[in-house]
């Protein structure tokens, strides 16, 4: 599986490296690029319009503010394509997030939470592990260990309970 992560901007980059840290733990190769949709709308359509013929099997596109780039870049390509909101703004994020929720119809766009980096990365994961027998291994070990910490949590508040 291959992946593209793209970035409206360098100030965007501490919140979509948690997608490449699960790409990292994943084995997933990722193509990562910064380019504006409105500053480099060129870059953008190249990036997006042969994006399948470079093996990509989704994009994550990361912005803040207007927030337009998932939407430019799902206008170029049929892959999917999912949209992280930044919190850029005095807006805390709201802005992007309605801006990439509300595609219009035929233009769809998966949107994560504000500065929702990492579950982009993961919901990436779940579509390649589709068609990914050992990728979908990987992702169900990832999330019988979550349970596992979240039972080992639980048992050390119930002694935590029990002893006082």
């Amino acid at each position: 599986m291959k992946v593209g992560l793209v970035m409206g901007s360098d100030s965007d980059f501490p919140i979509m490296k948690k997608a490449l840290d699960v790409f990292k733990e994943f084995d997933v190769a990722c193509e990562v690029l910064l380019a504006s949709a409105h500053r480099t709308p060129a870059v953008v359509k190249d990036f997006a319009a042969d994006a399948r013929d470079r093996g990509l099997s989704c994009i994550i596109a990361g912005a803040g503010a207007a927030a337009h780039l998932p939407g430019v870049i799902a206008s170029f390509t049929t892959l999917p394509v999912i949209g992280v909101p930044i919190d850029a703004t005095s807006l805390k994020g709201m802005d992007a997030l309605l801006a990439i929720v509300q595609m219009p119809s035929g233009m769809p766009v998966a949107t994560m939470a504000i500065n929702g980096a990492k579950n982009a990365a993961l919901f990436a994961i779940q579509i390649g592990a589709a068609n990914d027998p050992a990728l979908a291994a990987k992702y169900k070990t990832y999330r019988e260990d979550m349970a596992a910490q979240v039972i080992a949590k639980n048992k050390k508040l119930q002694e935590s309970l029990e002893n006082n």
